[in-house]
């Protein structure tokens, strides 16, 4: 089974609150290979040309973390969504 095809048995109930925060945008900007931008299996993060920052989809998070842990400088606050938020997955 392909990524996108499991990707598809993901339901999200989306909080308001963002569960994800770059903690420093000065260090993005130092960041030369941008890794969360493609360590990511959901594609949260993107680099904004016009704006220079990195945009954060939070919405689609699967949680798993990788982000905060690729991150070379430490520069992304992840916790899990309050209760009763975030990522459902669907067997079948």
């Amino acid at each position: 089974m392909k990524l996108d095809d499991k990707l598809y048995l993901v339901r999200f109930n989306t909080d308001k609150l963002n569960h994800i925060k770059i903690t420093n945008g000065d260090l993005c900007l130092k960041c030369k290979d941008k890794v969360c931008t493609f360590i990511c299996p959901a594609h949260v993060y993107d680099w904004d040309e016009e704006e220079n920052r990195i945009a954060v989809g939070y919405e689609g998070c699967l949680e798993c973390g990788t982000c905060r842990v690729a991150c070379p400088h430490g520069n992304i606050k992840w916790d899990y969504p309050r209760g009763g938020f975030g990522v459902s997955w669907k067997n079948g």
